[in-house]
């Protein structure tokens, strides 16, 4: 089992210490799972917030250790808005914290996604990447959600979309230019394994993404690291 920090909403005591939250590596990174709608500071020494909620990414990625201000612990945590950097700090307690053993590294150069757990490659996947005109953007990210698709659609079996937008397009197929990984199929499969023919999102097999989506846990996708070179 993954250790997990238990949190409870409401009134809590003033604390003394911060759970032990270190920043995300090739061998263990930590998922805030958000347990409703969350106010959150965009700044740590603001009072000013920002709600944030499950409909936007089920669990967000935690940046770096737990802070300590005015009796209460706050985790940095990756946000599913523009831009692509952004960040808000969260309470805690009003999360529930994780550790995830598994890290997704898409490369551009290679065109080729290498999924990690414990630091170690378990799998390696052919890819089709973002066009020249309209790149995979590069960074840290997160996957937000996971959607399942049909097989034969342009977008396959499924769609995991990340925390990651478009540099280069505001709004693209009715959204607002979010990049995914996702399937082949039909008119995606006249695009090859291993080209740069997309409009940034990162294209798999469908027996891929359908590994990745089991294998990790649909349940569990949502602030699974993703880091794009």
């Amino acid at each position: 089992m993954l250790a997990a920090v238990g949190v409870l909403l409401g009134a809590a005591p003033a604390q003394t210490a911060c759970p032990d939250v270190p920043a995300p590596t090739r061998a263990r990174a930590w998922r805030a799972e958000l347990l409703g709608n969350t106010p959150a500071r965009t700044r740590l020494t603001r009072t000013a917030t920002v709600q944030i909620g499950p409909r936007a990414a089920g669990a967000l990625l935690v940046l770096g250790p737990a802070r300590l201000l005015d009796g209460r612990c706050w985790v940095r945590v990756r946000l599913a808005s523009r831009p692509n950097d952004a960040a808000a700090w969260v309470e805690t307690r009003r999360v529930q914290l994780r550790a995830t053993r598994w890290r997704i590294e898409v490369r551009r150069a290679r065109r080729e996604v290498r999924v990690r757990r414990d630091g170690r490659i378990v799998r390696r996947f052919r890819v089709v990447v973002g066009a020249p005109s309209t790149p995979t953007p590069r960074g840290l990210f997160a996957i937000a959600t996971a959607t399942r698709g049909a097989p034969n659609d342009f977008y396959g079996a499924w769609v995991v979309s990340l925390t990651a937008h478009s540099d280069v397009l505001q709004r693209y197929d009715g959204g607002d230019g979010r990049v995914a990984l996702h399937g082949r199929g039909g008119a995606s499969l006249r695009d090859p394994l291993g080209s740069a023919r997309s409009h940034g999102c990162v294209r798999l097999d469908n027996a891929a993404i359908g590994w990745l989506v089991r294998r990790i846990g649909s349940a569990r996708l949502a602030g699974t690291p993703v880091e794009v070179r």
